[in-house]
């Protein structure tokens, strides 16, 4: 298979090129607005293209968009707090920038399977206390109003086949390696992987029995090539998105899982310290989900955050 990825010099998408080039029959494109690497130690390195390319432009677009692709994940994007920060950027790399992508695809190479990146970011309160697949979302940010135009938009443009699209709405990805992001999330990988390299978190919330709704990379990326096998007809032409599952874990069984994995002594690095401007955007969100559709598709969850610490701490060890 030809698949691109957007987006490509983040996380995600340099774990999921780093699958698919270990995998000999992939060809893969990595685009982004920065040159995207090719993740290291891959067995296939000579199956990855890479383009640096802006969306936003149709020269850009031209560039990563020809007919023999059979793929795209869509992972290109500004996060939730940097939407919030930023109204015109957001609007433009999270919306302008996708239907610039989706046009390209649909006269270029019609029907081709689209992956797009959502998030639980899409709702917000009120909510029930378990969010099933029949709750309207109502994002209460920037970001997730962004969200919501984008998953119209593969909704309609699959109901007219111009592509085959799927929307994974992710739940909040941890524990993510590197540096922190503008995700008013990004506190729940800090909290991990800042201690366990010695370095001082700010976790921006004073509750400890607040929730989140978490997924490792690696189900993550499980599900990413999952949704590659996923029959088209396995949803309605016009109801194209899937509530990622997750495990619902406080900041108190993070912190217990921290301290077991990790060491007692790692829990002084992490300081509590609310703050007003992303306290409201994380108190919008759904804490647990009904995952019965995702689950009856094919889709794999977590047994427990620990294990994701786990497999975090092993990570380091191969690094």
């Amino acid at each position: 298979m030809h698949i691109l990825i957007t987006g490509a010099a983040g996380f995600i998408g340099q774990l999921l090129a780093k699958e698919l080039l270990n995998d000999e029959s992939h060809q893969v494109t990595l685009t982004d607005i920065n040159e995207p690497p090719i993740p290291k130690g891959v067995k296939y390195p000579q199956n990855a293209k890479i383009i640096k390319a802006n969306l936003l432009s149709d020269n850009g677009v031209a560039s990563v968009v020809d007919k023999s692709l059979d793929a795209v994940y869509a992972f290109h994007g500004i996060m939730s707090s940097g939407s919030e920060a930023n109204f015109e950027l957001g609007m433009r790399v999270n919306v302008d920038a996708t239907r610039s992508l989706l046009d390209a695809l649909r006269k270029t190479v019609p029907g081709v399977r689209v992956i797009y990146s959502s998030s639980q970011a899409v709702y917000g309160q009120p909510l029930p206390e378990i969010v099933d697949d029949s709750i309207t979302p109502t994002p209460e940010s920037s970001y997730g109003a962004e969200k919501i135009i984008c998953e119209t938009m593969i909704n309609d443009y699959t109901r007219r086949g111009f592509i085959t699209g799927f929307t994974l709405r992710f739940p909040t990805i941890s524990i993510r390696p590197g540096a922190p992001t503008a995700a008013a999330s990004s506190f729940l990988s800090g909290m991990i992987r800042e201690p366990m390299n010695g370095k001082e978190s700010i976790i921006p919330i004073e509750d400890r029995s607040f929730r989140s709704w978490l997924c490792s990379p690696k189900t993550l990326v499980h599900n990413l090539l999952f949704t590659l096998t996923l029959p088209a007809d396995a949803l309605p032409r016009h109801i194209r998105q899937i509530n990622v599952p997750g495990i619902c874990v406080t900041i108190q069984e993070m912190m217990d899982a921290l301290a077991k994995v990790g060491g007692e002594d790692k829990l002084a690095l992490l300081k509590e310290k609310e703050d007003p401007a992303i306290k409201p955007i994380l108190l919008s969100w759904p804490t647990r989900f009904d995952n019965s559709q995702a689950v009856r598709l094919g889709f794999k969850r977590d047994t427990s955050f620990e294990e994701a610490v786990v497999d975090y701490v092993e990570s380091l060890k191969e690094n």
